[in-house]
């Protein structure tokens, strides 16, 4: 009898050794906090684990009481710490108001509770120098995880399985076995472990799929589970290949990603098939407010009209303040209460030298010699005859009716002209440097010089003029 169930408790060793091993979970001797509930899993994992000597891991067990079961709650608390003790073990404990925080952040109970975890899971680890904390998820979770999300609606993203590891310190050790090799674990080594009554209400979505969905669905196959773990685990490998496409088509897409946020070109996003179009949406939103939460299908559906529309300039909103502005071939993402650098003053250019620019770029002046490539200048860059437009310089601003008479005209044309027939974006064209000399627009920077201010044959000392961008991206 005794060798007998002996038997799946070396099987289950053998499997958990050998998944960590395979996705580097652990290294020998690392600080791994336990999160510990009480409950059959995470009493199981711990277990493991400890039995587990060829890893030397130093263990530290993690209990977070959600205070929604009463005495119940502070019971489980009470059997984790008297567990840790037991097994020589530090053991770290808090209480939270998970139903609190779930009002306050309007989060279900399932969600706030999940956050709450995770949070005081990374404060443990912070504190003990922990490498991972190690969360008790098996495969039953993972298809259970997957039916949830089907239910709710997702992507190959979020049908994906759960990772062996995630975000760097979270790691699932346990995936690979079932739920019926963790109760013959528990059942072999004789291990006591809590019963959370609330595993069976069903008003909970997750406990409705254990115990009604699956049950339902095992009558069409008996390995349901099994499936659809394996399942969830091709799509994980399928979303890694696609997140490699999608970073390098955000590398190509990608004009500039700083303060005002993250700006993509219409035309190579256009270029791009459909579903990695989606999966740069959601990276720029993610890079430019800082998270994904509450952005739905329907988001990216209008951010993908759009960028598709024949209209050069729209405007949606998303995620309670934050935009997705499209003006002409640019659409830029915002988070909420980002309108963008004002000119505030007026910046006076003495001689030569570096001014700082209100984007966080600058201006550098310097006396040259005429250069020899003075037609194929870039576009930051412009030579003037400084006798026809001495110093001080005066650097503005756009404002409306300011114009120029652009180098080759006779003429004068109007500021916002050029600007359109550039199709510079309205919220940067408030941006674009304007250099006066003697009252009279000698450069909209990046876009015309002043005719009466050029180089020519005659010019006795020529002064180039450069503009440096914050981000490194050209002005046009």
């Amino acid at each position: 009898m005794r060798a007998s169930r002996s038997e799946p408790v070396r099987s289950v060793h053998a499997k958990v050794l050998a998944f960590s091993t395979e996705y580097s979970l652990f290294t020998p001797g690392d600080t791994v906090v336990v999160a510990v509930s009480g409950g059959a899993d995470s009493v199981a994992l711990l277990d493991i684990l400890i039995s587990l000597s060829d890893l030397r891991l130093n263990l530290v067990v993690a209990h977070l009481n959600h205070s929604l079961r009463g005495a119940e709650s502070d019971g489980d608390e009470r059997f984790v710490a008297d567990l840790a003790a037991s097994r020589g073990l530090p053991f770290a404990g808090e209480k939270a108001d998970v139903r609190a925080l779930s009002i306050r952040e309007r989060l279900s109970l399932e969600d706030a509770g999940r956050r709450a975890r995770y949070e005081f899971f990374d404060q443990v680890a912070t504190q003990y120098g922990a490498r991972s904390v190690a969360l008790a998820h098996h495969a039953d979770d993972q298809a259970e995880t997957l039916l949830l999300r089907l239910l709710r609606g997702a992507g190959v993203t979020g049908l994906s399985a759960m990772a062996p590891r995630r975000d760097g310190r979270f790691v699932r050790p346990l995936l690979t076995l079932s739920r019926s090799e963790i109760e013959g674990y528990l059942h072999g080594r004789g291990l006591r472990f809590r019963i959370d009554s609330s595993n069976a209400d069903t008003a909970f979505l997750r406990n409705r799929i254990r115990h009604e969905l699956i049950p339902h669905l095992v009558r069409f196959n008996p390995e349901i589970s099994r499936r659809l773990a394996v399942t969830a685990d091709l799509l994980a490998a399928d979303e890694e290949v696609l997140e490699t496409v999608a970073d390098e088509a955000l590398k190509r897409t990608v004009r500039e990603h700083a303060g005002e946020g993250v700006i993509l070109d219409v035309a190579g996003l256009l270029r791009e098939p459909r579903g990695v179009r989606y999966r740069i949406y959601r990276r720029a939103v993610a890079l430019a407010m800082g998270t994904l939460r509450g952005l739905s299908y329907k988001h990216v559906l209008q951010i993908d009209g759009l960028v598709r529309s024949p209209k050069p300039n729209l405007h949606i909103p998303v995620l309670g303040g934050a935009a997705v502005v499209r003006a002409y071939g640019l659409v830029t993402f915002k988070a909420a209460g980002v309108s963008g650098t004002e000119w505030e003053d007026e910046i006076i250019i003495e001689g030569p030298g570096c001014y700082p620019l209100p984007d966080g770029g600058e201006m550098v002046i310097d006396v040259v010699s005429l250069p020899a490539d003075l037609g194929t200048l870039p576009s930051e860059r412009a030579c003037f005859d400084l006798d026809c437009a001495p110093f001080p310089w005066v650097v503005r601003g756009f404002r409306p009716g300011d114009r120029i008479n652009p180098l080759g005209m006779t003429g004068t044309k109007k500021v916002k002209d050029i600007f359109i027939d550039e199709k510079v974006p309205r919220e940067r064209r408030r941006l674009v440097p304007l250099v006066f000399s003697n009252s009279e627009l000698v450069w909209v920077c990046g876009y015309r010089t002043g005719h009466h201010a050029r180089v020519t044959e005659k010019t006795v000392c020529t002064v180039l003029a450069e503009v440096r961008t914050s981000t490194g991206i050209a002005l046009k």
